[in-house]
């Protein structure tokens, strides 16, 4: 599996090198570059399910262990599982391709797999980040235009 820091350095190979588009895919991934456009990426790992015993409730909590998906964090309390959805990766956060566009999602949107939830800017490469779930979007945690680290919580998704 590639760390975060090497697959930065792969953005940065790929962004000097002038090439157009680049298709790299293994058995635990597959990304698809484009210049100018978007990066998709997508796992084949299992979840490590980890459980949790809180005083008042129990709590379960699974993470993905890609370094390019999005990661999340489920808990399940009574009858609905919320999502955590976190940042891939170190960058600017956009709720929406450009400035005179919409929104890709909002509160209370109902999400698909599959289906665009932001942008992501890395040295001059605008990454979507696409949702692995289906649910609804019960909050979004993080402002427009705004810096966001690795692995830092994105939106909240209360799955279906």
């Amino acid at each position: 599996m590639m760390k975060p820091k090497e697959i930065q350095e792969l953005l940065d190979f790929i962004a000097n090198s002038g090439l157009a588009e680049v298709n790299i895919e293994t058995d635990e991934f597959k990304i698809n570059v484009k210049r100018n456009a978007t990066i998709i990426a997508q796992t084949a790992l299992p979840q490590v399910i980890q459980p949790t015993v809180l005083p008042v409730q129990q709590t379960t909590v699974a993470q993905t262990t890609s370094a390019t998906a999005e990661k999340t964090a489920e808990v399940t309390t009574g009858n609905s599982k919320q999502i955590t959805i976190k940042s891939p990766m170190i960058g600017t956060f956009y709720r929406s391709p450009s400035p005179e566009t919409p929104s890709l999602v909002s509160v209370g949107d109902e999400i698909t797999p599959g289906k665009p939830l932001c942008i992501i800017e890395a040295m001059k490469l605008f990454n979507e980040i696409e949702s692995e779930f289906e649910g609804k979007i019960v909050k979004i945690l993080v402002e427009n235009a705004t810096p966001v680290e690795f692995d830092q919580p994105l939106f909240i998704i209360e799955q279906k």
